[in-house]
């Protein structure tokens, strides 16, 4: 299509990478963000209703292999930084490449429709609605609160929040001397039930797991550990990489049984990894006790499968989120089960102007990942990249799906997930080949 008009949702680390590659492009558009300011998930009190990280959140991934390639995150940040100099960073990218001006602030989508000519409605939460050729959705999926389905029998007469909502251990509800229960085993299980347990804190904690999991520190012999992965050529089969980290995990940290973990039932490497420096110290030394999955709610008591029950006053479930598109009628676009079939993770077939970015559970960070993306639309958008056909775009799909299910255990969590640097090199090579499908006569120059 020749000069579109594009409408992007959302002004996360997703969404501003995307805007990016639009302005360098010459590709007109409009970002709409909930917010007042930019960052998603990142910034700190959010006020887009959204959002909400805790207050001691630090990335899980070392900050090179988060940084934007395009603007590399400040060398003097440590290597595992906190939100606050993450959402500095966001907005330092924001104003050095002067992307302030182009995004409406406070000022979500409400609706956005598919025109029978194929154009986009977009109705605004303020003002009139618009009309746009392509439609790109980076509107996040760590907002829409997961809770145990079905819910555990039983009655519980304390207070229960999901992890969503924790932001500190007074807020929203004051943990300080009480008894606590944290039901998950992903990344925020972890570091809540930590801070947690730290003295003059909860009472007591008790970490109560629904599978097993493998718990890997960030840094492991003095190196932080995604960068000792950064030597594991991505051409090494699979097999081979995880017979590899087996080996490293083993002899670097342990059995997960021997810290009172159930022992997980799949291989390193078929599941998302948690990741967490304190945990397992905090097990040995008794600060947490570890507990199997929840049985029953009896009142003021909770009763875990192993037969034993426990006082509590506070239950937290770290138990995820769901894929959201509130502005979708759901019978044209949702995600049951959290499962959206999307070639790349961002282009839905039979619809050409609908393209989804970050959406994606990484072993690594988004924020790279998003920005290839956005380089992508941009260049599709210029004419330099074509689609497949529907029907190579659905084998794909496939296929990629039925890889998934080898090799990642059957799980909501692992729906979107994808390798980073197998990924990043899959959309550089997936770009070629869509700019040898593109007539000669038809590329404009970058």
């Amino acid at each position: 299509m020749s000069s579109p008009h594009v409408c992007v949702i959302g002004a996360g680390s997703s969404g501003i990478t995307v805007i990016k590659s639009l302005k360098e492009n010459g590709i007109s558009f409009d970002c709409y963000e909930k917010g007042s300011d930019v960052g998603g998930n990142w910034r700190f009190k959010n006020d887009n209703g959204l959002s909400n990280i805790y207050k001691s959140l630090h990335i899980n991934t070392h900050r090179d292999r988060m940084e934007y390639r395009d603007f590399p995150m400040p060398k003097d940040y440590p290597d595992y930084p906190n939100h606050e100099p993450i959402q500095a960073y966001f907005l330092s990218y924001v104003d050095h490449f002067g992307l302030r001006k182009h995004i409406q602030f406070k000022n979500g989508v409400k609706k956005a429709e598919r025109l029978p000519d194929g154009k986009w409605k977009v109705t605004p939460e303020k003002g009139a609605s618009k009309i746009y050729d392509v439609l790109v959705v980076a509107n996040g999926h760590h907002w829409s609160e997961r809770w145990p389905d079905p819910a555990f029998p039983g009655k519980f007469s304390g207070k229960v929040i999901h992890s969503h909502s924790y932001v500190d251990p007074k807020t929203p509800v004051n943990c300080e001397g009480k008894n606590v229960v944290v039901l998950g085993m992903g990344n925020s299980a972890m570091d809540i039930s930590v801070e947690l347990s730290r003295p003059g804190v909860a009472n007591k904690v008790f970490l109560s797991a629904r599978r097993g999991a493998y718990v890997i520190p960030n840094y492991l012999f003095g190196k932080p550990l995604d960068k000792l992965t950064e030597v594991m050529p991505t051409w090494i089969p699979f097999s081979i990489q995880q017979f590899f980290a087996h080996l490293l995990i083993r002899f670097g940290v342990g059995k997960m049984e021997d810290f009172g973990l159930p022992k997980p039932d799949h291989k390193f490497g078929s599941a998302h990894p948690t990741i967490s420096q304190d945990l397992l110290v905090r097990l040995g030394r008794g600060d947490i006790t570890p507990k199997p999955v929840i049985e029953e709610l009896k009142g003021k008591k909770i009763r875990f499968a192993d037969g034993t029950e426990e006082d509590a006053d506070v239950l937290i479930y770290c138990t995820g989120y769901n894929i959201k598109f509130p502005f979708f009628d759901e019978d044209f676009i949702s995600a049951p089960n959290n499962y959206i079939p999307l070639f790349y993770r961002m282009f839905k077939p039979g619809i050409d102007n609908l393209m989804f970015v970050g959406l994606m559970q990484p072993l690594g960070a988004i924020m790279p990942l998003a920005e290839r993306q956005g380089k992508w639309i941009a260049q599709y958008l210029k004419g330099n990249y074509h689609l497949p056909s529907e029907e190579e775009m659905l084998d794909w799909i496939k296929e990629d799906q039925d890889e998934m299910k080898k090799r990642y255990v059957s799980s909501t969590r692992h729906t979107i997930q994808v390798d980073f640097d197998i990924f990043m090199n899959q959309m550089a090579k997936e770009m070629e080949r869509g700019k040898k499908r593109t007539p000669k006569k038809e590329l404009v120059k970058a």
